[in-house]
């Protein structure tokens, strides 16, 4: 009998009966609401909102943040789980929960006050509140510390100046967490988190224009200008680079999954495309070139699933690393990226179409290879691990 789905290796076994509940409640939701409608949303380039209501309902915002504050309280196993079903979805997806729970709620969280948790992670946990991350600017990507956004303290409060690029949710959002430096531009120490509401005087967000990946996400340019916050908007605890590289970590760890997801997504489909489309007279899996093709998939699939795993259980132990995530997000989006591509080969001329997965993936997955640090800066970090030698400088 031919095997079906992706367990090749029975990682099932290694899950608790939660983590698998969590995961399958997921995959259903995605089947049924975000299949169905997600190419459509593709081609338009747009991000489909009403799924947010459902998406909080569910608990996938801040899902492995404690219950007190309205979140799930979930394992990171089971977080990880969910970023991974979503992204089986579009990356789109996974990337609006990820920015929310990870970039949004967990600084605020982290670095915040007690009084900024109660205002703020309820409502954004419950999705009255949508959230945006901005550190990156146009200039500073790969050198985050480089930002030039600054902070400016009055008698009244903060004054902040500066832009950010490629902000995911940026349009939407109801509250910015804004990294700006308190001093010199040269002193990245002075990098402070500033959680900032989009309707204050002097903030604006734009669009995105011209995407040829992520379609179905809101990819925006903020600028402020003058945009005066009390001192409450201050994260007190927040303090130079060390902090907004702390929540990109929380980002990448869902990456991991997430691009896994993705994979999956395109695995099934080239099997289920091999075995029911007939050339030369036989289903074209029959051949050996597409029998090597999905044999490929499956192996870094299964490589990359025991990989998160191990990863999950080393932060639910509280020892994982920045530099084992680095690992596991460039290891996991790389061989993403190889199995959307091999699976668009695959489907041949139907492989373009937006009725298929594998080229909308095969876009995103471009994307997710960029962002929350490139693969070469991941790269650089494990070599840097490997040698005890930066070849940042």
């Amino acid at each position: 009998m031919p095997f079906k789905g992706v367990d090749f290796y029975d990682i099932d076994s290694l899950l608790s009966e939660e983590e698998r509940a969590v995961r399958d409640t997921v995959r259903k939701w995605v089947d049924d609401e975000v299949m169905p409608i997600i190419g459509e949303y593709y081609i338009e380039g747009k991000f489909p909102s009403q799924l947010v209501p459902q998406m909080a309902e569910l608990g996938f915002f801040g899902a492995n943040l404690p219950e007190k504050f309205g979140c799930a309280g979930l394992n990171n196993v089971a977080y990880g789980l969910i970023m991974q079903e979503l992204e089986r979805g579009d990356s789109g997806i996974r990337s609006f929960a990820s920015v929310q729970g990870a970039l949004v709620m967990y600084p605020i969280y982290q670095f915040g006050s007690e009084e900024q948790k109660s205002e703020w992670l309820p409502k954004l946990a419950s999705g009255e509140a949508i959230g945006c991350f901005g550190l990156t600017e146009a200039d500073f990507g790969s050198n985050p510390g480089g930002i030039i956004t600054t902070a400016r303290e009055t008698s009244d409060g903060w004054v902040l100046n500066g832009a950010k690029m490629w902000i995911t949710n940026g349009t939407t959002a109801d509250v910015a967490i804004i990294w700006a430096k308190t001093g010199e531009i040269e002193d990245v120490s002075s990098i402070r988190g500033f959680i900032v509401p989009t309707s204050t005087d002097g903030f604006s967000a734009k669009d995105q224009k011209g995407k040829l990946s992520l379609r179905a996400s809101d990819t925006s340019e903020l600028v402020l200008e003058d945009v005066a916050v009390d001192s409450g908007a201050l994260l007190p605890n927040s303090a130079d680079l060390k902090s907004p590289l702390m929540s990109l970590t929380q980002a990448r760890y869902g990456i991991a999954w997430g691009a896994l997801g993705a994979a999956m997504a395109c695995y099934e489909e080239a099997v289920n495309y091999s075995t029911n489309r007939v050339m030369f007279d036989k289903p074209i899996g029959g051949y050996q070139l597409q029998q090597a093709r999905l044999a490929e998939m499956l192996t870094e699939i299964t490589k990359g699933q025991l990989l998160a795993l191990q990863l999950g259980r080393l932060k639910d132990k509280g020892t994982m690393t920045p530099q084992q995530v680095s690992l596991a997000k460039r290891n996991n989006v790389n061989i993403a990226t190889d199995v959307a591509r091999e699976a668009r080969r695959l489907l041949g001329a139907n492989g373009i179409l937006s009725e298929y997965q594998s080229m909308r993936h095969m876009a995103n997955l471009e994307s997710v290879y960029t962002y929350e640090g490139t693969h070469d800066i991941h790269t650089l970090v494990l070599g840097q691990a490997i040698t005890g030698m930066s070849a940042f400088s």
